[in-house]
């Protein structure tokens, strides 16, 4: 067992004591405590803040006014349960009850799942995003039975990351100037960079401001409400909008013991408020994004737009790529090429014109 988890176990534990002490539990006045927890924190990222400030307060207010029940959260955001990586195992086991968590930060387990990173310039509206990957998940069963098959969870509703741009540390003009540059991404968004033959570095939010800083890299394929949030902008101050899309590729997930447990009417309004936390996170996401890049031109971050020929030719570079993950996605026994070719499909259908024909092979 390697260190970062060993610490979730350990904290987990403490948690688990904490509520053994309040007294709170299933078998007292009808009340039920689940542990809700992230890897990310609140405040700058916006699917997190969505979980405590929408999901977790409206489970709470609909169980108390709807049923005879109430549920209490005990809430771990910012790693305090499990870190970025660490949340679908903690979900898997029950340390925590409920998390959310990028499928990114799952390349092996959930490869499939980072389906619309493997098309970069798609729709940079992320209420149009979700929609399509939603289209995705309903052609496509296996998407959301995989998790309660294999890993003991529910998928309860579905999130994402607003519209991607680039941030680096020193300006440049030319895709030229971009040849050997250290750019964190958070893994299957990556290969984007070949094109420029930049040097990809595996990274997390977290670990981005420090990082930039100390020269460990110098810059970030990051969406503006981040790219505030987490003041990248300061030693990192140059933000060129590449728009690569916003990304379905974060999920919110419940163990399956733990919600067994629950009375059928609270497990309804847990199912029916992932949902409605799905379709708020594309219209926080964009009003985020719009946020962001105000912010960050008020913070005095060197804002500029890449052109549309340079886009074009970017997009060029990554023909291949939904066909190459779609094969390894096949030789994992998982339904890849169908998941590509929905996805191409559902976002052709929302009116989106790619800068690229992707083609999959039959």
């Amino acid at each position: 067992m390697d260190h970062s988890w060993n610490r979730v176990l350990i904290a987990a534990a403490a948690l688990a004591g904490a509520v053994a002490a309040s007294g709170i539990t299933a078998a007292q006045a009808d009340t039920f405590t689940l542990r809700v927890g992230t890897g990310h924190p609140a405040g700058p990222t916006v699917y997190v803040n969505l979980v405590q400030d929408f999901f977790v307060p409206e489970v709470k207010r609909r169980v108390s006014e709807g049923t005879e029940h109430e549920i209490e959260f005990i809430e771990g955001y910012g790693g305090a349960i499990a870190g970025v990586a660490d949340t679908l195992e903690a979900v898997e086991t029950g340390l925590l009850d409920v998390g959310a968590y990028c499928f990114c930060f799952e390349p092996s387990k959930l490869f499939i799942h980072n389906f619309p990173y493997y098309t970069p310039f798609g729709p940079e509206d992320s209420v149009v995003a979700l929609q399509a990957t939603r289209a995705v998940y309903d052609k496509v069963p296996w998407l959301a039975e995989v998790f309660e098959k294999d890993y003991n969870q529910t998928l309860l509703g579905l999130s994402a990351w607003d519209n991607y741009h680039l941030g680096t540390t020193m300006e440049w003009n030319t895709v030229a100037d971009l040849k050997g540059v250290k750019i964190a991404g958070a893994g299957p968004n990556l290969p984007w960079l070949e094109y420029a033959g930049a040097v990809p570095v595996q990274s997390a939010l977290p670990d981005g401001y420090m990082s930039m800083s100390t020269g460990v890299y110098n810059g970030w394929i990051m969406f503006p409400s981040s790219y505030l949030g987490y003041r990248y902008y300061e030693p990192s101050p140059y933000y060129t909008l590449i728009g690569f899309g916003a990304m379905g590729v974060n999920g919110l997930t419940m163990n399956n013991n733990s919600l067994a447990r629950l009375p059928e009417d609270v497990q309804q309004i847990i199912r029916e408020v992932g949902l409605e936390y799905e379709k708020k996170s594309g219209e926080e996401l964009n009003a985020r994004q719009a946020a962001g890049l105000k912010g960050l031109e008020e913070a005095g971050a060197k804002i500029r737009e890449l052109p549309d020929e340079i886009r074009a030719q970017w997009a060029e570079s990554l023909a291949n790529y939904p066909s190459i993950q779609a094969r390894d996605a096949d030789g994992r026994g998982m339904p890849g090429t169908e998941v590509m070719r929905a996805f191409l499909d559902a976002v052709s259908e929302t009116g989106h014109t790619w800068l690229v024909e992707y083609k999959l092979e039959d």
